[in-house]
């Protein structure tokens, strides 16, 4: 019997050789497998940071305002397209006293356009012919006038004479070569607009067009 089987032990229950059996403890590889991913994490994070403070101390900032600006406008950026539009107009619409008026009278009342054109006078505009007018117009006016002139005054000279009767019915005549315009007296003409409603209706006309939503973004 060997000095390993206890006492009371034998045949098959004999233990024989002269080591004893280890006994080993079960590994815990979730442990392991937790700090492995922690530390992971932890790196991530710390190299995160690490670009951040790179980004900001070498003008990453720049790009997001550029970014933010719409296709990266630069400061300083022209006005937008509405703005110079407007300014555009402004610009080319002559002064009263740039434009030369005939006023006709197309109506069987008489004094009209001498009238009329006193008070044109007044408001800086160049008197032309005073009288009757044409056999094509007279006593065929219906409404309260006729503005009439060449078609190089449809966006100038037009406009302008227009506000002081904003009833008047606008005219071109591609035939016309003189610089002139005329304004036809109707059967509707009671008076001009005063001069004060005269002046905001060119204002109007000068104010710069509302840029629509979302066509073209400004800087």
């Amino acid at each position: 019997m060997s000095m390993l089987t206890p006492p009371g032990m034998g045949g098959q229950y004999r233990i024989t050789g002269d080591k004893y059996p280890r006994m080993r403890r079960p590994r815990r590889r979730g442990r392991l497998v937790l700090v492995v991913v922690a530390s992971v994490a932890a790196l991530g994070m710390v190299g995160w940071g690490t670009l951040q403070l790179i980004d900001v101390f070498t003008g990453g900032g720049d790009k997001a305002s550029a970014a933010g600006n719409g296709a990266g406008c630069p400061a300083g950026a022209s006005p937008s397209p509405g703005a110079s539009k407007g300014s555009a107009r402004a610009a080319a619409l002559p002064e009263p006293r740039q434009i030369t008026v005939n006023v006709l009278n197309a109506t069987t009342r008489t004094g009209l356009a001498q009238k009329t054109a006193d008070e044109l006078k007044k408001r800086g505009f160049k008197i032309g012919e005073v009288g009757n007018a044409t056999k094509e117009y007279d006593k065929k006016v219906k409404g309260a006038g006729v503005v009439l002139g060449p078609a190089a005054a449809l966006d100038t000279a037009l406009p302008v004479l227009g506000a002081q009767l904003p009833a008047a019915e606008r005219r071109t005549d591609a035939k016309r070569k003189d610089v002139a315009v005329d304004l036809i007296i109707g059967d509707a003409f009671r008076k001009l607009a005063t001069a004060p409603e005269a002046a905001r209706t060119l204002a109007r006309l000068t104010e710069p067009e509302p840029e629509a939503s979302g066509a073209g973004k400004d800087c």
